[in-house]
């Protein structure tokens, strides 16, 4: 009786952690190029389009914001400089992480062929 009731309490303990509810912390936003309105100045705003049918969205951005092209941080100036030479802007994606509860956009990476 005794080992009927420790496999059940034992099975119950493991059960525990698959019953724990899951916060997203950052949302991943992949928007056009085209779609893109990038800061002046390390701590203003970026505005996107989530879809082409969508209205734009503008979250602020920090010092701490990280810019990456093709998996290397770059400074928000050398980011400009890299994507103001795409061509095709409407076929190239851009990933925007914004994290909800400090509401600010922590990265932006592009990954230029």
């Amino acid at each position: 009786m005794k080992i009927k009731i420790l496999m059940t309490a034992l099975v119950l303990t493991l059960a525990m952690p698959a019953a724990a509810q899951f916060t997203t912390i950052q949302l991943a936003h992949e928007v056009a190029l085209s779609e893109l309105r990038l800061p002046s100045h390390v701590s203003g705003t970026i505005g996107f389009k989530g879809c082409r049918d969508c209205a734009y969205q503008t979250e602020r951005v920090s010092e701490r914001t990280r810019y990456i092209v093709n998996g290397h941080s770059v400074p928000l100036d050398k980011f400009r400089s890299a994507v103001s030479r795409v061509r095709n802007r409407s076929e190239q994606a851009v990933t925007v992480l914004h994290h909800l509860e400090d509401d600010v956009v922590t990265q932006v990476s592009i990954s230029l062929l």
